[in-house]
């Protein structure tokens, strides 16, 4: 009995990215860059939108909660991505890829209805904005977002239970950098068909019921800036909404690429791009997408950075 056939309930080789041995060390630095970029935007957004006074909004509620499922999902993945490029062998135990599933399961499903919550908080400012502080109430954002991590981590409990209450022989090797659904399917040897349903059911469910409020949010509040007098209102309006349905786009696209396409047509090689974007680029760009023409979280950074200056001198 060869190597992996002794390891297989104990252990999984990560292929990695790349084995071209060239490659390495500048994917290395250029992953640890974004990760790095993605780490310090996501954790500076948690501190103002928590630190300012002027940040206590619904908005800036949800736009906290976006950085920490991006932090959560890349963190997730992004160390022992890292720890490929510099060892010869990557290995990952049964465990701790079991757990890598359920934190990175738990914060993408998390992240679908955090992006939902600020399109219906869109609508609410931009359709109803007398009602905004009543229908936004810090308690209805608690409600919303304790409903959605309660949610995501029930499912990312039962599918990755299920997964690895599977039978997995044979050859360990996954040809990818994290433990995700496709690439451990590959491994099991046992039968995979309730599983497979339970997983098409729960995405299926995620992805439309997310998309559609999504949708409908933007759909309403279109109309209501198509029907403004004010070109100065309608600019506005649509520059506090373009960032987040630049998110939206991006984020859905990727996950719909990696996980809604047919078993015949998945291809490794494309899944790995695809999941460097959704993993470590999305994360990155998040927090530069909304801070960097976000006039209130420039204006919360120079007063932070004020702070900080006159406790110093």
């Amino acid at each position: 009995m060869d190597k992996h056939s002794l390891t297989a309930l104990n252990e999984f080789i990560l292929t990695g990215i790349t084995d071209r041995p060239e490659l390495q060390a500048p994917l290395f630095g250029l992953f640890l860059i974004i990760y790095m970029i993605s780490v310090v935007g996501n954790v500076g957004i948690i501190i103002l939108t928590k630190m300012d006074s002027k940040l206590q909004t619904s908005m800036y509620f949800f736009l906290r909660h976006l950085a920490i499922t991006d932090l959560g999902y890349s963190t997730a993945v992004g160390p022992k991505m890292l720890v490929n490029f510099i060892v010869n062998e990557n290995t990952i135990s049964y465990y701790f890829c079991a757990t890598q599933l359920v934190f990175f399961i738990v914060f993408i499903t998390s992240e679908l209805f955090i992006l939902s919550a600020m399109s219906y908080d869109r609508y609410v400012a931009i359709c109803n904005p007398l009602f905004y502080t009543v229908i936004t109430s810090q308690r209805a954002c608690w409600v919303l977002v304790a409903i959605t991590y309660l949610y995501s981590t029930f499912v990312s409990f039962l599918i990755s239970i299920k997964i690895f209450s599977l039978s997995f022989c044979g050859y360990n090797v996954t040809s990818h950098f994290y433990c995700d659904i496709p690439p451990l399917f590959s491994l099991v040897c046992s039968n995979t068909h309730e599983i497979e349903l339970i997983i098409l059911i729960l995405s299926t469910f995620d992805l439309i019921s997310s998309l559609l409020i999504v949708l409908v949010a933007y759909l309403l509040v279109f109309v209501a800036i198509h029907r403004m007098n004010s070109a100065e209102g309608r600019h506005k309006a649509f520059s506090t909404c373009g960032y987040h349905l630049t998110v939206v786009v991006v984020f859905y696209g990727t996950l719909i690429f990696i996980y809604m396409q047919p078993k015949s047509s998945h291809s490794f090689d494309t899944d790995k791009v695809a999941s460097i974007f959704c993993t470590l680029v999305i994360p990155m760009l998040n927090p530069l997408l909304y801070s960097l023409r976000n006039k209130d979280i420039k204006y919360a950074l120079h007063r932070i950075w004020k702070k900080i200056c006159n406790i110093c001198s």
